[in-house]
Parts: structure tokens; C-alpha cells; sequence
């Protein structure tokens, strides 16, 4: 390739809209020169964040505008309907988590961008954080054994602020929570676990934020023009989604192809916000108590009759940019594959995967709470995506 920089297109100028940031570095490689947002709101901000721009409410326009890559950084339940056309315009393709809302969409991502050769990376940027790296580390140094367990307890303490005021609170677009929010830490416990879920099941509930009545429109508003860690308690939120019918409270089993039992537990009205990650493995345990910087992870391998302080304990590192330097991270893992392919630390498969599995999650417990099976990816798929995403041969 040439030192000209790669010209990039973003569709979605929303919550995730940030991203640009590290995509938008003219003269060093990369420079963001259209945007399409088909609200008003988002094109305005388009153009006030990046002057230099264009901006446009039409993707054909974005697609025929010769760009070398685009962030589909819109609403979940709009990723497919934008990724396929960008795939099958031969233009390498940055889809946000999770892949879409239901596995039907997940799957025709992947397809597209197999039957057209094109690089597809999905923004799953909680493989690149900094406690998520570190634990992967220690399971693959063999310092806990053979992985046999994994739980995670996710404490969304922002959830009435991030989640219940905006489109996020409806089916419509997230199919659930567990789904939406919780693709991430299913992707995690995969990765960690080293197997991908076959089996689900899971119970959850509405709890308490639908029993809030102070409702509004916040259509034309973003997140930080009604956030504040002042709301609380959350039976005392104000100006939630005028139609909520997704659960703030779910929790999950899952059997993985491995053997690897996991759980995963989500709530959205808890005061505090991080995750807590246990994985157990056949000689020992690890579990990390906070999530960001400075914050630690617990290692035990020796017996005691009780609770006892860890045999070890490993700093969680830092690094620059949003999620502990993941989101810089990410967008500079997307860019060198864009360009010149080769191994990423994401996986379109893992994120296929962790799209059934809460698929499947929110139909049984909104169901009798039983087992789901997780249906498999063709062959043909798994191989491609597992091998790097080659390039065709050309015929002679």
C-alpha cells in the first residue's frame, strides 16, 4: 500500500459515535471524509465533529463515495440492513456489537461478506480491555488448570440513565438486554471459557422500571442531557422511554461446547457499575474486583478452610482512550486488517455466537425458563472466518 491515508465512512452518528475519534487522523494514516446519519440530529453533529466531511442521509451515496473502509455504528437492529450493502460493495466493514439483534440478521452479516470476499470486523472492543486481556493471560499461562467454570455478575448501575430512556428500551430494537448489553460479557465468557455456548436457558423479569410513571420523548435528545449519578434511587427515575418492555434484571446458564458450564447475571438498577468475572479452573481460581485501571485481579491456587485473601494479586492495567484504551485499540486493529488483513483478537464468528446465545436467552425466559439449543454455522463459514478471512485464489 501507498502512505496515502485510508478514507472511511461512518453510518450512525449515535452513542458510539466517539469512535470516529480514532479513525479521523489525517496524515497519519486514516481520515474519516463521509458520514450518513438519517436523522437530522446526527448529521449535525457530523458536521459540527468533523467539518472536513461530507454528510449525507443516503448509504448508496456513502457507498459510491470510494471510501476504503466504514464503522456501522448505527442502532442494533439496524446493523444487517447497512452491513450487507457495504459487504457486498467490497467495502471492508466495522459493525459495532452486538451483530445484530436476531441470529436470522447475524447470520446474513456473515454471508455477505463471504460470498463477497470482504474483510467484516465486529466491534466486540471488551477484547482488547485491559482486566479482560489480563485474566485471558493468566488461564493461558495454566496458572488456574483446565477452565471448568465461568460467572459473571454485571452490576449496570447506569442502566435507568443508558438504557430505559431511549431506543434501547424497546424489543423493536434490542430483542433484550441480556441480548444488547450482555453480548459482551458473552463474548468474554467464550473467550475465557475457550468454547462457544451450545445450550441456554434463562429467567428474568421487568422489575422496576416499569412501575416508573414519569415518562417522555428524549427523541431528539442524547444521553448526556439527562444523565447524572443524582438519579437515584431508581424507583425514582424520571423521564424514562414512554414504551419500556425489556427486562432490567436476567440471568443466565449456558453449557459450552467444551464442557465449560457459565452464568451470567445482569442487573440494571444496582448503585454501583462494573463487572465481576469468576473463572474456576481445575487448580486454582481467578476473579477480578473492579474493572478499570489500578483495579485488581484475585489469583488463588492454594487450599484454605475459609475465605482467605489471594495467593496473588495482578493490577489491572491503563491505557488511553475510552473502556481502559480498548476503543483506540480496537479501531487500530480494524484499520491494519481493513488494509492488509491478517489475525485480529475480534472474531465474527465469537460475535455470531454471542448474538444466538442471547437470542435464545431472552425466548426462554420469556418463556417456561428452558433449555434452548444454539443452532451451528455452516462449515463453510467457520472455516473461513477461522482461517483469517482469505483471499480468494485467483483462478489461472
Amino acid at each position: 500500500m501507498g502512505t496515502e491515508d485510508l478514507k472511511i465512512g461512518v453510518v450512525g452518528f449515535g452513542l458510539r459515535a466517539g469512535l470516529w475519534r480514532h479513525a479521523h487522523k489525517p496524515g497519519q494514516g486514516s481520515e474519516v471524509t463521509i458520514v450518513c446519519d438519517t436523522s437530522e440530529r446526527g448529521r449535525a453533529d457530523a458536521a459540527e465533529r468533523i467539518p472536513t466531511a461530507k454528510v449525507t442521509g443516503e448509504l448508496q451515496e456513502l457507498i459510491d463515495s470510494g471510501i476504503d473502509a466504514v464503522l456501522v455504528l448505527t442502532p442494533d437492529n439496524q446493523h444487517a440492513a447497512v452491513a450487507v450493502r457495504t459487504l457486498k460493495a467490497g467495502i471492508p466493514t466495522f459493525c459495532e456489537k452486538p451483530l445484530d439483534i436476531t441470529i436470522e440478521a447475524a447470520d446474513s452479516i456473515l454471508q455477505a461478506a463471504y460470498d463477497s470476499d470482504t474483510r467484516l470486523y465486529v466491534g466486540h472492543n471488551m477484547r482488547h480491555m485491559p482486566v479482560v486481556v489480563q485474566m485471558r493471560e493468566l488461564i493461558e499461562q495454566g496458572r488456574i488448570g483446565e477452565v471448568k467454570a465461568v460467572w459473571c455478575r454485571h452490576f449496570v448501575g447506569h442502566g435507568g440513565d443508558y438504557y430505559f430512556k431511549d431506543w434501547h428500551s424497546e424489543r423493536k430494537n434490542v430483542t433484550s438486554l441480556l441480548l444488547q448489553k450482555g453480548a459482551h460479557d458473552i463474548d468474554v465468557i467464550h473467550w475465557l471459557a475457550g468454547g462457544y455456548s451450545k445450550r441456554v436457558s434463562a429467567v428474568g423479569e421487568l422489575a422496576v422500571y416499569g412501575k416508573v410513571t414519569d415518562r417522555s420523548d428524549n427523541s431528539s435528545k442524547r444521553m448526556g442531557e439527562w444523565f447524572s449519578l443524582e438519579n437515584w434511587p431508581p424507583t425514582e427515575q424520571h423521564g424514562l422511554a414512554e414504551r419500556i418492555d425489556v427486562e432490567d434484571i436476567s440471568m443466565m446458564n449456558m453449557v459450552l461446547d467444551n464442557g465449560v458450564l457459565a452464568s451470567y447475571q445482569q442487573c440494571h438498577f444496582t448503585p454501583d457499575y462494573w463487572r465481576n468475572y469468576t473463572v474456576i479452573g481445575t487448580t486454582g481460581r481467578i476473579e477480578n474486583f473492579g474493572d478499570g485501571p489500578g483495579e485488581r485481579i484475585g489469583l488463588w491456587t492454594k487450599r484454605t478452610p475459609g475465605y482467605a485473601e489471594p495467593d496473588e494479586t495482578v493490577t489491572i492495567q491503563d491505557g488511553e482512550g475510552g473502556h481502559g484504551g480498548a476503543d483506540p485499540r480496537l479501531i487500530a486493529e480494524f484499520l491494519r486488517f481493513a488494509a492488509d488483513g491478517g489475525p485480529t483478537q475480534t472474531s465474527p464468528v465469537a460475535a455470531r455466537q454471542a448474538v444466538a446465545a442471547g437470542v435464545l436467552a431472552a425466548e426462554s425466559l420469556r418463556a417456561d425458563g428452558g433449555a434452548r439449543e444454539v443452532p451451528a454455522l455452516p462449515a463453510e463459514l467457520v472455516a473461513y472466518f477461522e482461517n483469517g478471512q482469505p483471499a480468494p485464489v485467483p483462478s489461472s
